[in-house]
């Protein structure tokens, strides 16, 4: 007989439900690993076990007067579901991965925490981001850096790096997150998950900190396309002020009955060389992207390969617009030789960023939108490409604090896919279909049209079933 922790989010749900699994008992397997495993993974900030057992016993509580009343209850109630470090949770530190706000407590729960409680999760605590959210890898002055799992000397990703190593851990069923660049697929791909960055305005990021860029949006990161699916399902929807909102599903629809639905035979354009000047890809993304391309064909879909322009004009507006929302944190003068060099770094070229140059940056944008809509989408029902152009980087290799400038630089090098679709606002996902002979993960990426999650993630479903992955784990798995 497995462990608790073998169990899909979905599966632990459904055992809550007909009172064959308790909350508190699920609870209490997860902080006692926690305990045990995070210091050597990185993946939490903050642990909040008293709210974790309250939560836990009100969720059972809740779910024994359901069985009663005969009530139908969230697939994941009861299921402990972190969150990141950069959204708030009334009451429980949110450092943002900073030591400028490492005594930090806000007083209001952001849209996803709210969603989260409506559907009876269970907090486990805060996962580990660096500062602010900015770099592709999670190593911060206040916690150790969070670690893939799979090569305990190799980064977790970033900026959800800590959400990552806790679920491909097993500290975590699953785990919310937010990407700006590839915060959610960066670390799905290095940590052999499978993750959803959502169309902009699926999920609401108020009410404190609404990003005005549309960068950035909350998403799942899961070892199954049908818990990622049913976590999207909770943190979906509109909220009160929400300055974005992408097509509603159908009446009825959800996002977990579409990872039980055949997506159909599909045209899928893939783009597997990096759109920025002088990145190379790495023989194995390559590889991945190919293997990738091969199971699309055997299972029926059609795959062209076309190649995107090579230009620096995305890699300058996104570094525009990153350097500008760098400094919509507040930092007191005192503070800010606490900040981490890339962090200063970003911040001094966002305030010397003009009204026009920020206006510009964000026309690049919706330019870049309409002409994947136009070139690709009017065609392609989907976009495969590597999420990655390396596989997991070593601890601190993608850091550069004595010249930041030239670090920035270096992390377009390693994620010169993923910012496409902050861009845009489409959907992505990031699907775990490869290894190295090594042993490291390799992720691929498939983009959709705006609003689509939903053929997204029945064609995960389907590469799932094909090529399972759910049963492969680390060796701090067992």
């Amino acid at each position: 007989m497995g462990e608790l922790h073998d169990l899909t989010a979905v599966e632990q749900g459904a055992a809550i439900r007909d009172g064959s699994l308790s909350p508190v008992e699920l609870t209490e397997h997860y902080l006692a690993r926690i305990d045990r495993l995070d210091a050597a993974l990185g993946a939490f900030v903050t642990v909040t076990p008293e709210i974790a057992r309250k939560q836990a016993a009100d969720a059972e509580a809740q779910a024994l007067t359901a069985r009663r009343e005969g009530r139908e209850l969230s697939p994941l109630h009861g299921v402990p579901v972190p969150v990141k470090d950069l959204n708030f949770v009334a009451g429980v530190r949110c450092t943002l991965g900073s030591a400028a706000y490492a005594d930090h407590v806000p007083d209001t729960d952001d849209h996803v925490v709210t969603r989260l409680r409506a559907a009876g999760t269970v907090l486990l605590g805060k996962t580990n981001t660096p500062e602010f959210g900015l770099p592709c890898y999670t190593e911060n002055r206040l916690a150790p850096p969070a670690r893939t799992p799979w090569d305990l000397e190799r980064s977790a990703g970033g900026s959800s790096g800590g959400a990552a190593a806790a679920v491909a851990g097993g500290l975590a069923p699953l785990a919310q997150g937010s990407d700006g660049g590839g915060s959610i697929r960066i670390p799905s791909s290095v940590c052999g998950l499978f993750g959803i960055k959502p169309s902009r305005g699926r999920v609401s990021s108020g009410p404190i900190q609404h990003d005005v860029s549309g960068l950035s949006t909350s998403g799942p990161i899961a070892r199954t396309v049908a818990d990622a699916a049913a976590l999207l399902d909770v943190l979906a929807g509109p909220m009160p002020g929400s300055p974005y909102g992408a097509p509603s599903l159908p009446p009825g629809e959800t996002f977990s009955a579409c990872a039980r639905r055949e997506p159909g035979a599909l045209k899928v354009v893939a783009l597997p060389e990096p759109p920025v000047p002088g990145v190379e890809l790495h023989p194995d993304c390559r590889a991945a992207h190919d293997a990738a391309v091969a199971l699309l064909r055997d299972l029926g879909h059609q795959v062209d390969e076309l190649a995107l322009p090579v230009d620096d004009s995305v890699r300058d507006a996104f570094g525009t617009v990153w350097a500008v929302m760098a400094t919509v944190w507040p930092v007191a003068p005192q503070d800010e030789e606490r900040l981490m060099p890339l962090t200063r770094h970003l911040r001094a070229l966002g305030g010397a960023t003009t009204g026009p140059g920020f206006a510009n940056a964000l026309y690049g944008f919706r330019a870049l939108g309409q002409l994947i809509a136009d070139a690709l989408l009017g065609t392609y029902d989907v976009i495969l490409s590597p999420t990655l152009a390396q596989p997991p980087a070593p601890i601190g290799a993608l850091r550069h604090d004595e010249d930041p400038a030239a670090e920035f630089d270096g992390l377009a090098h390693f994620t010169p896919f993923t910012p496409l679709y902050n861009a845009t606002g489409q959907p992505a996902v990031s699907v775990p279909l490869h290894w190295t002979p090594q042993g490291l993960p390799i992720g691929v990426m498939l983009g959709g049209r705006y609003g689509d999650e939903a053929t997204l993630i029945s064609l995960s479903a389907q590469l799932e079933q094909a090529r399972p992955w759910a049963e492969r784990h680390p060796e701090v798995w067992h």
